[in-house]
């Protein structure tokens, strides 16, 4: 992918992670700890009930993680798909003879379209994530 394209989707997707962890994460975090210190306060609790009752407070937040880094395996996957499709546009045009410099325009005007695409996924990925990590915190 263009470097500049490349580097127009990782910004949004920062932005967007940084978002979701302001909003989200970091408030499930804060939560899992305070819930895990008292589990740690229950003097007559075994070592194993602590355990068990810590694991129960860390299992929101593990789920939260596990919805985002999914869904973005997915965004990087279709992007990925979308990409691979140009270079073998590029591929079979340099096969039929067309010349370098057309192919590469051909080629980054397909990457670019790839990536504006993908760009306007990202607010309903947001979203979506947003609905998901709000369920869990319940």
């Amino acid at each position: 992918m263009a470097e500049a394209q490349q580097l127009r989707v990782q910004e949004a997707i920062d932005g967007m992670v940084q978002g979701l962890e302001r909003e989200n994460i970091r408030k499930m975090q804060g939560i899992m700890f305070r819930c895990s210190a008292t589990c740690c306060e229950n003097s007559k609790a075994s070592m194993q009930q602590v355990h068990q009752c810590i694991e129960r407070c860390h299992a929101p937040l593990a789920q939260a993680q596990a919805v985002v880094t999914q869904e973005l395996e997915r965004f990087q996957d279709r992007l990925a798909r979308c990409t691979m499709h140009c270079n073998d546009q590029a591929k079979d045009s340099l096969d039929s003879g067309s010349k370098e410099k057309q192919i590469k325009l051909q080629l980054d005007n397909c990457v670019t379209k790839c990536v504006d695409d993908h760009m306007h996924l990202i607010p309903s990925m947001t979203k979506k994530m947003k609905e998901n990590l709000a369920s869990i915190a319940q």
